[in-house]
């Protein structure tokens, strides 16, 4: 039987029922091979580059690799097994030296350059060019201006980041699954919802133990850390979570990530300074919307200063609750989201569980379906006959006001073993015009939400409502793209700080009013989200919102200067302490380890662009404040289809958001949503 991974003709979707992990090396191995054979033939027959001749059949090659790849890499997130962690591993440092190849190509990067010096390429559509200059401008990034004593030394440091990156991720998820604890005594979880206890003991039976297994996947870690009236059992959870993949902890020493993490930062200093800039920070901005590091440190001071004010109000309300209920005064960080949670219970009159009920995954997850077919004049249908990797994951195909369908995506909801945790969206394949027609895109959505319990519908926090519409809104990005030249299509070719425009976007509706009556119905009785929980929490959002926001400032600003003012000499932990110095009104214990699990910069692709998340928020504010002003009219919604989301990658983010909104952004909106705009 043919390799699965080796069908790559357009529309094939990968063969999930068929794909294993002994399959995954020798089919790289051959897309590889044969890649390195046609660029050979494809340069030496292309003095005169055509976007026919020479772009084409680069876009087919990158789409074989894609084919041949993305689903292993989909597999090692989403079933994280032994034999799939050893396949990835084995294709991923041949998949990085063929990357690496490429960039560092100088008959590429000629031929490149022989296409944009053309007359042909003045009559090249707008997408067409950004596709060339965007290639041009990677070319140099990767280093093929380098003498090739110094190429080379970028190449190791480019494959030993890669791996280095792997490993910290495997750290965290080994870290993450390798502490539990077994309670017997119900009384200590007293507290717990219904829901959550009967998930521990679920966990505890399918491994052959009586009692209550707590985990540190984060449906289970929050269950005690927000509803536990055991402070102690609090306390050893909020350890162990925080000490991850590090040398603290009831786990200290087991899968560190510290000497990684300052390997990763010494790598990056490094290849940044080999390609001319003075730091990482400036090497990330190279592609982002913002100007310089100091720019982007300005901001987030400024929101810094604009939150901090209300964040001590927040706090010493907390500690004088705390005080009030309990007699607590040693208030530390994991009686936060306890207290936090009672307090939006006092204060609002609502917590997450009372709501809970009203949010059944599969009406939510319709609700919102309604939403965007409204919003953007699509139709988004459930499929039967498409293979998938577990028996939880649903297909769906969208389908444009004609019926012809011009994409599709998988969605895997549930947290589970084996399943990286967090939530996100990736490509399965992506839209491009082919040889053989039209190549739609298609999307995986992938959540760690709270299984279902036997005999009920799973039910979803208002949180986990937020976090599936934004994941769904960078799936919308990917899917509802115009563009049909691969690298600029969906979500290629977004300047990174503006790539969560569409999700945090996304995420505005679950706040408003006319939605939330569409998503919220009683699992049993059907009845609509009630009036007075709507207010309250459209109320929730901008509630200890000041403490919200300068813990994503402080994130962000310890991710900037770990990469603008790299010391060796400076550890990690003594730049995070000088920026909470400046910043923060909670002080962790000196064995947090946060550092250790920040896997978006030292996994991810944030590093030294954390702020993007920040930054998105005041775009996306102000994308959804134009649909405030013009009453929710279907007019704004496909102008925001047809510019931001259509568009892509194909021009720059900054001119889409200011073709869909007259202006450039304002921060206004968003300080007014969040609670911010009375201190600035």
């Amino acid at each position: 039987m043919s390799n699965p991974l080796l069908i790559d003709t357009p529309n094939s979707l990968p063969a999930f029922d068929r794909i294993t992990p002994e399959l995954a090396e020798p089919a790289l191995d051959d897309v590889l091979a044969r890649n390195r054979a046609e660029l050979k033939t494809l340069l030496e027959r292309n003095a005169a580059p055509t976007w026919e001749s020479f772009i084409e059949p680069l876009e087919e090659m990158g789409d074989r690799v894609s084919h041949a790849w993305g689903p292993v890499q989909h597999l090692f997130g989403v079933n994280s097994t032994a034999d799939w962690r050893k396949a990835f591993n084995a294709c991923l440092p041949k998949l990085t030296e063929y990357g690496l190849e490429m960039s560092l190509s100088e008959p590429l990067y000629r031929a490149y350059k022989a296409l944009a010096d053309s007359d042909a390429f003045k009559t090249f559509s707008a997408p067409r060019k950004k596709v060339v200059n965007d290639a041009l401008r990677d070319f140099k990034l990767s280093g093929i201006a380098l003498p090739d004593d110094k190429k080379e030394h970028f190449k190791k440091i480019a494959l030993r980041l890669s791996e280095l990156q792997s490993k910290f991720e495997e750290n965290l998820m080994d870290s993450t699954q390798a502490w539990s604890k077994l309670v017997t005594d119900e009384s200590l979880l007293d507290g717990m919802t219904d829901a959550a206890k009967q998930a521990a003991r679920d966990k505890a039976q399918a491994k052959n133990q009586e009692g209550w297994l707590l985990t540190l996947d984060f449906p289970s870690y929050d269950s005690v850390i927000t509803y536990s009236k055991n402070r102690e059992l609090r306390r050893e959870l909020y350890e162990a979570y925080a000490t991850r993949a590090s040398d603290q902890g009831p786990l200290a020493g087991q899968h560190d990530n510290t000497p990684l993490m300052g390997e990763i930062l010494a790598l990056r200093d490094e290849e940044a300074k080999l390609l001319g800039f003075n730091n990482f920070a400036e090497l990330s901005l190279a592609t982002k919307m913002a100007e310089s590091p100091n720019e982007v440190e300005h901001f987030l001071l400024d929101l810094a200063s604009r939150a901090k004010k209300g964040a001590k109000a927040e706090l010493e309300q907390l500690r004088a609750y705390a005080l009030k209920l309990d007699g607590l005064n040693d208030y530390q960080p994991w009686d936060s989201p306890y207290y936090a949670e009672k307090y939006q219970q006092d204060v609002l009159g609502m917590s997450e569980e009372e709501v809970r009920p009203y949010f059944p995954a599969a009406r939510t997850i319709e609700g919102m379906f309604t939403l965007v077919q409204r919003l953007y004049g699509i139709k988004i249908e459930q499929t039967h006959d498409v293979a998938t990797w577990h028996k939880d994951v649903t297909t769906y195909a969208l389908k444009d006001k004609d019926g012809k369908v011009f994409g599709g995506f998988y969605l895997d909801p549930y947290a589970r073993a084996d399943k990286r945790g967090g939530a996100w969206m990736d490509e399965c394949l992506s839209r491009r015009q082919t040889p053989q027609g039209l190549q739609r895109p298609v999307a995986y959505l992938v959540c760690n939400f709270t299984p279902p319990l036997p005999g009920k519908p799973a039910l979803l926090t208002h949180d986990e409502v937020v976090t599936l519409f934004h994941e769904f809104g960078h799936g919308l990005h990917h899917l509802l793209t115009q563009v049909d030249e691969a690298a600029v299509s969906g979500i290629r070719g977004v300047a990174w700080d503006a790539v969560e425009l569409p999700s945090q976007f996304m995420e505005n509706w679950c706040y408003d009013r006319e939605t939330l009556l569409e998503l919220g119905r009683h699992w049993e009785t059907n009845a609509p989200l009630p009036d007075h929980f709507i207010t309250k929490l459209k109320e929730s959002r901008s509630f200890l919102n000041g403490l919200a926001t300068l813990r994503q400032v402080e994130f962000a600003l310890f991710d900037l200067r770990m990469h603008r003012d790299y010391d060796k000499g400076v550890a990690t932990l003594e730049t995070l302490a000088q920026v909470r110095k400046e910043v923060a009104v909670i002080v962790p214990p000196a064995m947090n380890r946060m550092p250790n699990s920040f896997s978006h910069v030292f996994a991810g692709g944030y590093a030294a662009g954390y702020y993007s998340y920040k930054w998105a928020e005041v775009l996306s504010a102000d994308a959804f404040a134009a649909f405030e002003e013009t009453d929710f009219s279907p007019e704004t919604g496909a102008r925001f289809r047809d510019t931001v989301l259509a568009k892509g990658g194909s021009r720059e983010a900054m001119e889409l958001f200011i073709e869909f909104r007259g202006r450039k952004p304002s921060i206004e909106p968003l300080l007014r949503h969040s609670g911010l705009a009375a201190a600035a």
